[in-house]
């Protein structure tokens, strides 16, 4: 690709690439380090991801346009699997290229029904295999590649740590030779193309994923009902719904404990990242079955 213009100065790249793979592996970590900024929540958690993020990552050189997706998994029991995986493969539409992101040493059949939806879409995937300073024996990494690399087709592939920021450049580079000459579509500043108000949900979801993972991993979710400046303060009002009764005490703890520390917690990355003051309030409610109900997940903000 010619990466110079008549003048012969360095021309300015951009385009859309896909983050695809299955459950935590590491996809938002990854966009989040290449943004530079924290755009898409992360836990240790399978499936802390449930939308179609957009992280918008600024380089001298270019402007990548990075579409982080729920991981893709085999079992669809509910609504909501069924509506992430729906989202993870419509990603892929009408993108540039595409990242596999696989974890160091760890081939499995969620991987192969991620790479299978990259293959039907036809268009050009790098592998990303993440978590390499998880591996010890790095010697196992060449046989490791062979295997995976094997009869399927890859552009390039990068080992590569985003939880240290590590093998990130020439990862960027390649990516930018995926995209065609065009001029930024966003301005440098911008990280992402969702609201606020969207990043606030996530913000106390991501809180409810990390300390209630064990108890609550799916059932619950956040939806934010109200979202206002006043002065130099956001004062913004947040439901937790759970799917059953029995479930509410979970959230809320003893004396109002765990719903307290959820709240401090949310509210400061909140403050992080919007660079304000922020006045939290949390409430726990109940909805029935809404992860298996299509008109509730909407409602809360989920699609395909």
């Amino acid at each position: 690709m010619n990466t110079e213009t008549t003048a012969g100065q360095a021309s300015h790249r951009a385009g859309t690439i896909a983050v695809l793979g299955r459950p935590n592996v590491g996809k938002s970590t990854l966009v989040n380090a290449m943004v530079g900024a924290k755009v898409s929540i992360v836990s240790p958690r399978p499936q802390t991801t449930r939308h179609r993020m957009l992280g918008i990552a600024t380089f001298p050189e270019g402007q990548l346009l990075l579409v982080d997706t729920p991981g893709i998994h085999g079992q669809q029991k509910r609504a909501m699997n069924r509506m992430m995986n729906r989202a993870a493969r419509g990603a892929v539409e009408g993108v540039d290229a595409a990242m596999l992101v696989i974890e160091a040493g760890r081939w499995t059949d969620d991987d192969a029904l991620a790479y299978k939806a990259l293959r039907d879409a036809g268009v050009p995937c790098i592998l990303v295999i993440n978590k390499v300073d998880k591996v010890t024996d790095k010697a196992a990494l060449l046989p490791f590649i062979a295997e995976v690399t094997a009869g399927r087709e890859f552009s390039a592939v990068y080992p590569l740590s985003a939880l240290k920021k590590r093998g990130l450049d020439g990862l960027v580079k390649t990516l930018l030779e995926h995209v065609p000459e065009a001029p930024p579509s966003h301005d440098e500043d911008e990280i992402t193309d969702r609201s606020e108000r969207f990043l606030a949900g996530e913000l106390v979801r991501e809180q409810l994923m990390l300390r209630l993972g064990d108890e609550l991993p799916y059932s619950a979710t956040v939806e934010i009902e109200k979202f206002e400046l006043d002065g130099e303060m956001l004062r913004i009002a947040a439901v937790i719904w759970v799917e059953r009764e029995g479930q509410k005490p979970i959230v809320i703890g003893k004396g109002g404990e765990r719903m307290k520390a959820i709240s401090t917690s949310a509210r400061h990355g909140m403050e992080n990242l919007f660079g304000r003051k922020v006045f939290l309030e949390t409430w726990c409610r109940v909805r029935e079955g809404w992860s298996d109900d299509e008109a509730a997940l909407r409602r809360f903000g989920y699609s395909d």
